[in-house]
């Protein structure tokens, strides 16, 4: 087994520039700015415009400024791996489309579907193939056009998401620092609060699904609520535990961007106080498997290299999960 470590080298984030604000949304549905915040701590969200944009696009954007940013050429990336839950196509993997779009020529792709915690299935399974000794530079990718999918007629699911996308570049390390440890799970049991009714082999799409507007997800909050507090608070005691960390270790928490009540109940259950916990839900919404990227990217000064740095998420499926990374730079 090769004597390395995956290493963050790099983060960059996007966002589209049209804003959909919860005044915007009061003209929509029966909800309001007051109800919208004191509910979810969402502000505004931003929405991919444009005939025929799509997921693959707002990547194009972050991974082309990632490469910019850290100097690396297209034709040394081996590797792309892709979370999200809202691909250009069911076929083929929208990771492709990405590396034709970019001209990552020697690179090959694939998306992994784990919804909300997309993100840190991904950059797990792209550690591994840096651990392993296989690549020496893979990009992972966190990115949904979630306008796609939202019911704009349902209040409960339309005031929560918004599009995105963040990407971080890994590359093998020898110094102390990287991808430490993982604790992921996942609940097929939970199917039946969070989905997506037609689309798939089950329920393909029909004139009659699209009337009956089935093609939207649908979320029941309260079981959601209570399962992912539960969920991201465990994962992350027992991530601590078997690494030997208190909570004065951890020098940050980037949560899921679900809800602001979920980030704030998860830092009180881990008695993690807030000024350790990364929160940017109330600009962008929940942008599904982009969010922690975001965040990684709007925090990037403020890391130090050595933090000790915890992601966790949790997301329909069910899925959830952690993961422990050392700062690299």
């Amino acid at each position: 087994m090769p004597d390395f470590n995956a290493a963050i080298t790099g983060v960059q984030g996007w966002v589209p520039e049209h804003v959909l604000t919860n005044k915007d949304l009061e003209q929509m549905v029966d909800t309001n700015d007051e109800w919208i915040r004191s509910r979810t701590g969402i502000v505004e969200r931003r929405l991919l415009k444009g005939e025929g944009k799509a997921t693959s696009d707002m990547a194009v954007e972050a991974v082309g400024r990632l490469l910019e940013k850290t100097k690396v050429a297209k034709e040394d990336i081996d590797l792309v791996v892709f979370a999200t839950v809202t691909p250009d196509m069911v076929m083929p993997d929208t990771a492709n489309t990405l590396c034709d779009k970019l001209g990552l020529k020697n690179a090959f792709g694939f998306d992994l579907k784990a919804a909300c915690s997309g993100f840190i299935y991904a950059i797990t399974v792209g550690s591994q193939f840096i651990q392993t000794g296989m690549y020496k530079k893979v990009i992972v990718v966190g990115g949904d056009k979630m306008s796609s999918i939202i019911d704009y007629e349902d209040r409960a699911t339309c005031i929560i998401f918004g599009d995105g996308c963040g990407a971080v570049l890994l590359e093998p390390t020898q110094e102390e620092v990287g991808f430490r440890d993982a604790i992921l799970k996942s609940d097929g049991a939970g199917r039946e609060y969070l989905y997506i009714k037609a689309g798939g082999s089950k329920v393909p799409t029909t004139p009659e699904t699209a009337l009956a507007r089935e093609q939207y997800v649908f979320q029941d909050g309260r079981p959601v609520f209570k399962a992912a507090v539960k969920g991201m608070c465990s994962v992350v005691e027992e991530l601590m535990q078997r690494n030997g960390l208190t909570k004065d270790d951890v020098a940050w928490v980037i949560p899921h961007q679900a809800n602001q009540r979920i980030i704030k109940a998860v830092a009180n259950g881990l008695k993690m106080p807030m000024e350790k916990i990364t929160v940017n839900i109330h600009k962008y919404g929940n942008t599904t498997a982009a969010t922690i990227p975001l965040c990684m990217w709007e925090w990037e000064d403020k890391f130090k290299k050595g933090d000790n740095i915890i992601l966790t998420a949790f997301g329909g499926g069910f899925t959830w999960g952690a993961v422990l990374i050392k700062w690299g730079y």
